[in-house]
């Protein structure tokens, strides 16, 4: 029998679903970041800069960075100026296109110095065992179709003593929010996706998707499968985003 993964709302072979992943981003792509401004009504920045506090790269020491699906470079582009001359980030995302826009914003920043882009897999990550002292993600680990095996390989290319961070979407815990967000994810942010992008299709998948991912307590027990250790969520926005952390000790 071949084995499904969910597709947003429907399931698809699990074969099949990194490609259409891929290609929702690769119709977003250029207007990725705009985007998130614009649902999130900036919020994400906020989101953002709790993660990078999480991580808390120490300042002018050696300090290196894994963030996953990070193809625009938004938290590697934090971590770097937060942590200062020595911290280095690696950005790995599935998508060239994305990577791309990485890149041109990186040099424009004067950034492309300590961040290095790399075209790679979730899954199955290019790096040494125990080579980066934090891994992040940045509400990405929903589109990986295999989260387990993402999980066991971030595990894998920590460094003893090193975090990972990962910020994702939530089921909102407020009473009125809750209609008022379903309402807004699934009327509103299809058609300004229509509208900014060209696509509404890919952003009706990404708001389905968030609907099929974990509970936040469902994911810190899948982290400590993988060998996280003090694995713990924080809830941000009345559950519209969860901060989950855990250690490599």
């Amino acid at each position: 029998m071949t084995k499904t993964v969910h597709f947003g709302a429907r399931e698809v072979p699990i074969e099949d679903k990194q490609g259409l992943v891929d290609d929702v981003f690769h119709s977003v792509a250029h207007r990725y970041d705009l985007m998130n401004d614009l649902m999130s009504f900036g919020l994400h920045r906020a989101w953002k800069d709790a993660l990078v506090t999480a991580v808390d790269p120490p300042k002018n020491s050696r300090f290196a960075l894994l963030d996953i699906a990070g193809g625009t470079g938004d938290v590697a582009f934090r971590v770097v100026q937060r942590g200062g001359a020595q911290t280095r980030a690696t950005v790995c995302d599935i998508n060239a296109d994305m990577l791309e826009v990485g890149r041109e914003r990186a040099v424009a920043r004067s950034l492309d110095n300590a961040i290095t882009f790399a075209e790679a897999n979730a899954e199955a990550l290019p790096f040494a065992d125990k080579s980066f002292d934090a891994v992040t993600i940045a509400f990405g680990i929903r589109n990986v179709p295999r989260i387990e095996q993402a999980l066991a390989e971030a595990y894998r290319v920590l460094r003893i003593g090193g975090k990972f961070a990962c910020l994702e979407f939530s089921a909102v815990d407020v009473p009125g929010l809750d209609r008022l967000y379903d309402f807004y994810s699934f009327n509103v942010i299809p058609l300004l996706g229509r509208a900014v992008t060209g696509d509404a299709e890919s952003y009706r998948y990404l708001v389905e998707s968030i609907r099929r991912f974990p509970s936040p307590q469902a994911f810190a027990a899948m982290m400590r499968g993988a060998g996280f250790c003090r694995a713990a969520f924080r809830s941000m926005s009345g559950g519209i985003v969860t901060l989950h952390s855990g250690w490599r000790l």
